[in-house]
């Protein structure tokens, strides 16, 4: 019967270990700005979150120390919860998984030697992330290429073809490495059709309004212009014509209204056909 209960709560365990990710951010004194250190943490722990394939929620909470009154403690401990939300959002998190952005003000002081009191203040000086997944997880809805058909088929000026399949590391500029193939494709067809002039563009996923992601490597607010000359880049050290082709970053004015995560995408516009 023991072993029958424990194994019981082995899997239980397990299950709930699945279900969610949790991470802690910890602030200095009176301070929301977060700490390099613990910036360094947190795009750790975004690359993680990056592996799970369906969210369904994330919350934050933030928390001070029980010095400052109870009404400056929630203030500053929101504020916390704000900071960590922004480099959520910036990183092209999808803002409508964080459910939760709530400062619960002071933890009280739990004295267990008095020589502990600074180190237990600043454990309670933080923010609490909870991502929590989609579980059992759904069945991954693989989309067929498209992209080379209609590079091969015919084109009008105007024409937007989607490059799918093109996988950037999230909060990046370079390419995953299981997507060069694609982009290879591409270029030989390109290189085929001398015809063509084309524009390259770049989108990004869950900022606010129209505004750009933050490329994580230059801390730059032009992660879409980013992606798009790591193409252009790309498709000229393949030996396309860089006169053929331009690249622009159109931030996130042109939501496709889907899945969040699909606007994080790059596609090229034909802007001009050479007669043969």
């Amino acid at each position: 019967m023991k072993s029958l209960l424990l194994g019981f709560l082995c899997f239980f365990q397990l299950s709930v270990a699945q279900q969610e990710m949790k991470h802690v951010v910890y602030f200095e004194t009176d301070k929301y700005d977060i700490p390099e250190t613990e910036q360094y943490r947190l795009l750790q722990f975004l690359q993680e979150i990056e592996a799970i394939q369906d969210i369904e929620k994330i919350s934050i909470y933030g928390f001070c120390d029980d010095r400052g009154s109870d009404s400056y403690n929630l203030k500053l401990s929101q504020k916390r919860a704000d900071a960590i939300k922004e480099v959520f959002t910036n990183n092209e998190i999808n803002e409508s998984l964080i459910t939760n952005t709530d400062g619960r003000g002071e933890i009280l002081l739990n004295i267990v030697k008095e020589d502990e009191i600074n180190k237990i203040r600043g454990l309670n000086r933080k923010v609490e992330i909870i991502v929590k997944p989609v579980f059992p997880p759904r069945p991954k809805v693989e989309k067929r290429n498209t992209t080379t058909d209609r590079l091969r088929g015919n084109l009008e000026v105007g024409d937007k073809i989607l490059i799918e399949n093109l996988l950037f590391q999230t909060g990046y500029s370079y390419l995953m490495e299981r997507s060069k193939p694609v982009l290879d494709d591409i270029a030989e067809i390109l290189i085929e059709r001398k015809e063509i002039r084309f524009s390259i563009e770049g989108h990004v996923c869950c900022t606010s309004g129209e505004r750009d992601a933050i490329d994580r490597k230059t801390e730059i607010r032009n992660l879409s212009h980013a992606r798009a000359r790591y193409v252009y880049n790309y498709l000229v050290d393949k030996g396309i014509d860089p006169d053929r082709m331009k690249f622009i970053g159109l931030r996130r004015r042109y939501p496709l209204g889907g899945r969040p995560e699909l606007d994080r995408r790059v596609e090229i516009r034909v802007t001009g056909i050479n007669k043969k």
